[in-house]
């Protein structure tokens, strides 16, 4: 679907993206992450049009990025683009046929999305009357109305309780497996992990991490597990494992040493304590995250 080749872009002394490139399959919920002022909001901008990259072409279903793309993208941007005295249901409509809609489609696909998302009620208020999440959620569907092929939604969670978002979580998901490839960029590692198929991390302007997330996790294990037992653990035996962490009694999480087996800790322990579960501890994207930013 995005093909994004060797994006350069410098704001006066300022480099915010230097060369970068990464591809978004077509169908998939592709994670943008990095920490704040990595480079994400600029590369959102250039493949939204909004600016343009210094060098570097960004390819759009095969072809150059070009202003007919703009119609078959969704935005919805960190920051509220929603105009704060005007009346929900007017904006929504207007913003719909910006993106191509005759009022008359886009008034239904409104009633439908409205009563859809339990905002029956709203037509006639206005921004300035709604919550954040609530001013959220008309920003949701401003930027879904017109069925894009391509949705960017940039930190989409933001101002949400626990049930709006799993709402909108649900509904990204449907979307997806309408058909809909989905840019995803938010700093809630949880939810990197329930939905993205692929990921990409910037940080300091550079691409440093991508790739599909069962993958990246994957390339990350390091032989730890987790032990839960009954008994006195015996202290730890350096050519087989060391002891990564032991705050719980009972618990105990260690690291096998190289060439050394699961089945192998197995026999050495099971004469000394009982073990109730041995499980592999897999680092986490947020642990993956943190440790690839902070080196």
């Amino acid at each position: 679907m995005l093909s994004i080749q060797h994006i350069v872009k410098q704001y006066a002394k300022h480099r915010a993206l230097d060369d970068v490139s990464m591809d978004i399959a077509k169908g998939s919920i592709f994670g943008l992450l990095g920490p704040n002022g990595a480079g994400k909001t600029s590369l959102i901008r250039i493949i939204n049009q909004i600016t343009a990259p210094d060098s570097g072409d960004v390819f759009f279903n095969g072809e150059k990025l070009n202003p007919s793309h703009i119609a078959k993208i969704g935005y919805l941007p960190e920051e509220r683009g929603l105009y704060k005295k005007m009346e929900i249901g007017e904006q929504v409509l207007y913003l719909a046929q910006l993106k191509g809609l005759s009022k008359a489609e886009a008034t239904k696909r409104i009633k439908y999305w409205f009563e859809k998302m339990e905002m029956q009620g709203w037509w006639n208020k206005k921004v300035e009357d709604l919550s954040k999440g609530m001013q959220q959620k008309v920003q949701f569907v401003a930027t879904i109305l017109h069925e894009p092929e391509l949705i960017i939604l940039d930190e989409p969670f933001s101002g949400f309780d626990p049930v709006n978002a799993e709402i909108i979580t649900q509904e990204i998901l449907e979307l997806n497996q309408k058909g809909a490839t989905i840019i995803f960029s938010t700093h809630r590692m949880e939810s990197v992990e329930q939905l993205c198929d692929s990921i990409a991390l910037i940080n300091k302007s550079h691409k440093i991490l991508d790739g599909k997330v069962s993958d990246i996790k994957n390339s990350y294990r390091n032989n730890t597990f987790h032990i839960e037992f009954t008994g006195q653990f015996p202290a730890e035996k350096v050519d087989l494992f060391t002891i990564v962490l032991n705050q719980k009694p009972q618990e105990i999480q260690i690291k096998i040493a190289e060439g050394k087996t699961p089945n192998d800790v197995l026999n050495f322990l099971l004469p000394q304590i009982q073990i109730q579960q041995l499980s592999e501890v897999i680092p986490s994207i947020n642990d993956i995250f943190i440790q690839k930013v902070s080196n």
